[in-house]
C-alpha cells in the first residue's frame, strides 16, 4: 500500500518468506535484478510483522517452516491484506499443498530448487505484471470516485481530492488510520467512509469520543464490566472495544485520554484483547484502529503528554484535512451542497455580496460552522436570496482576506477574486466541473451538491456545454 502510487511510476516491493537463507538471498538477488525493492523475513510470524510496518505488493513465500506453515501464513495474508499478491515455493513435490494454496488466494506456485534461474525470474516478471495491471486499473477507478462527494466530504480542491484518493486506496485495509485536523474538519466523515465504502460495510463502526468520557469510567466505558465490579454494576456489561468486534473503532480525540489510559489502549492494540474491569476472563477482539485528534500529537508527546509507543501504533496512515481557510475554493460548491440539503427544491442561493463575505471570512469552526451559518440563515430569512443581512454579524463584516482563493483551482487562470464577483466564481466552478466528467451531468450535480434541475439551469445561464458557434447549413443556395 502506498499513498502515491501513480499508474507506472512506482517500485514493486517483493517480501521473500523462508527459513533458509540461501533461498532468500537467491530470490533477492533476482528480484533486484527486476528492480524490485526487496524485503526478506526468516518465518511467517517474522513477515507478518513486516507487514504491519512496512507496505508490500508481493510475497514468495515458502509452504514448510517453523512454528507457521505456508498455507497459515497465507491464509492470514489474504484475511488481513486482501490486496498482496502471494505465490508459494514448494521444495517437496507436494502438488497438492500447492493446489490447496491457490485455492486460498494463490497467485501461482513455483518448484525449488530454481532451474534454470530465468525461470523464477519470467515466474517473478508474469507476477509483477498483474500487480500493475491491478494498479492501474485501481488507479483510473480513483480518478472517477474522487470526482464525486463521498460520505458528505464534499471539494473540488487539490487538498480534498488528495484526501478522496487516500480514502479510497484505503478503504479496504485494516492498517490503522490517524486522521488529523482541526475541529469542524470533517474527521468523523472521513472514518465512516474508509469504514462504509471498504469490505467492513456491513460490520459494527462504534464512534467513540475520548474528550467527553468521564475520567472515572473510561476504563468501564471502553473495555466493559462484570457484575458487581463496582457499586452501581448490577449487571455485565460489554464495553465499546467489544462492540466493534470485526469492524472499527473510531476514537475521537485521542489525545484527550490519560496517559493511564493511553497505556491500557496500547495493550489492548498489541494483544488483541480486552479484559472486562472486575474479570479475570481475557476477551479476543479483532478491530480495526481509526483515531482522530486536533492535537499535535508529536509535539505532545515530546512533551510527556501522550505515549511515545502508542503514537506509532495509532500513527501508521495519516490523513491530514486542511481548514476550511486553505482550501476557500470550495465555499461555493460547500454553500450549494448544504443548502440544496437545507431547503431541498426551494433552490435558495446566496448573493455576490453574501458570498464574497462567505470567502473573506477565516471560518475558526470550519465546515461545520459554515454549515450552521447557513442553516441559521436558511431558518431567519425568507427570501430565495440570502444577503448579507442574513449572515451572522461576525462574518457579515469580514474583511477580504489577505490571502485570496486560489483562483488556479476554480478555474485554471490567475485572477483577483476580490475583484470577482459570485457568478465569475460559480461559472468557472461549474465549467471546471464539467470538463472534468467530460459533460456528464449527473456526476457534474454529485460533485457540485446540487440537483439536476438547478444544474441544468446554471448550465443554460452560463450558456456551458451548449456549442458556440452552431454548424453551417448545408443547404445549397
Amino acid at each position: 500500500m502506498t499513498e502515491n502510487l501513480t499508474t507506472h511510476d512506482f517500485c514493486i516491493r517483493l517480501l521473500i518468506v523462508d527459513d533458509e537463507q540461501t533461498i532468500r538471498r537467491l530470490c533477492m538477488t533476482v528480484g533486484e535484478s527486476l528492480g524490485f525493492l526487496c524485503l526478506e523475513a526468516e518465518s511467517g510470524d517474522a513477515a507478518l510483522a513486516v507487514l504491519e510496518e512496512q507496505p508490500v505488493h508481493m510475497i514468495l513465500t515458502d509452504m514448510v517452516m517453523p512454528r507457521m506453515s505456508g498455507i497459515e501464513f497465507l491464509e492470514q495474508v489474504k484475511r488481513d491484506y486482501p490486496g498482496i499478491e502471494v505465490a508459494v515455493m514448494t521444495g517437496h513435490g507436494s502438488v497438492e499443498t500447492a493446489v490447496q494454496a491457490m485455492k486460498l488466494g494463490a497467485y501461482d506456485y513455483i518448484a525449488k530448487p530454481f532451474a534454470p534461474l530465468d525461470d523464477l525470474r519470467l515466474f517473478l516478471r508474469r507476477m509483477a505484471d498483474k500487480v500493475r495491471l491491478v494498479e492501474e486499473n485501481l488507479y483510473l477507478r480513483e480518478r472517477s470516485e474522487t470526482e464525486t462527494a463521498v460520505h458528505g466530504i464534499i471539494g473540488s480542491s487539490g487538498s480534498i481530492q488528495h484526501v478522496l484518493r487516500l480514502i479510497s486506496r484505503l478503504k479496504d485495509t485494516r492498517t490503522p488510520v490517524l486522521i488529523s485536523g482541526e475541529s469542524g474538519t470533517g474527521k468523523e466523515l472521513v472514518a465512516r467512509a474508509l469504514h462504509f465504502r471498504g469490505n467492513l460495510a456491513n460490520r459494527p463502526f462504534v464512534a467513540v469520543d475520548c474528550g467527553s468520557l468521564v475520567p472515572t469510567l473510561i476504563e468501564s466505558e471502553l473495555f466493559g464490566y462484570e457484575k458487581g465490579a463496582f457499586t452501581g454494576a448490577l449487571r455485565s456489561r460489554q464495553g465499546l472495544l467489544q462492540s466493534a468486534d470485526t469492524g472499527t473503532i473510531f476514537l475521537d480525540e485521542v489525545g484527550e485520554l490519560p496517559l493511564e489510559m493511553q497505556a491500557r489502549l496500547l495493550r489492548f492494540i498489541q494483544e488483541k484483547e480486552v479484559r472486562p474491569v472486575g474479570s479475570n476472563e481475557k476477551v479476543k477482539v479483532d478491530v480495526r484502529i481509526m483515531a482522530a485528534t486536533n492535537r499535535d500529537l508529536e509535539a505532545e508527546y515530546k512533551k510527556g503528554t501522550f505515549r511515545k509507543d502508542l503514537y506509532f501504533r495509532l500513527n501508521v496512515v495519516t490523513i491530514s484535512l486542511p481548514p476550511l481557510r486553505e482550501r476557500r475554493s470550495d465555499i461555493p460548491i460547500l454553500a450549494a451542497f448544504f443548502l440544496e440539503r437545507l431547503a431541498p427544491g426551494r433552490g435558495v442561493q446566496v448573493s455576490g455580496d453574501a458570498m464574497k463575505a462567505l470567502l473573506a471570512y477565516d471560518w475558526p469552526g470550519n465546515v461545520r460552522e459554515l454549515e450552521n451559518c447557513l442553516e441559521r440563515a436558511v431558518a431567519l430569512g425568507d427570501q430565495r436570496i440570502l444577503e448579507v443581512s442574513d449572515l451572522p454579524p461576525s462574518i457579515a463584516q469580514a474583511e477580504i482576506a489577505a490571502e485570496p482563493v486560489d483562483s488556479r483551482e476554480i478555474s485554471g487562470h490567475p485572477t483577483d477574486l476580490r475583484a470577482t464577483d459570485l457568478e465569475d466564481i460559480e461559472r468557472a466552478t461549474i465549467e471546471r466541473v464539467f470538463s472534468q466528467v467530460n459533460g456528464d451531468k449527473a456526476l457534474a450535480g454529485k460533485m457540485l451538491g446540487i440537483s439536476r434541475a438547478t444544474l441544468y439551469r446554471k448550465l443554460k445561464r452560463y450558456n456551458i456545454g451548449v456549442r458556440e458557434h452552431p454548424p453551417q447549413s448545408t443547404t445549397l443556395q
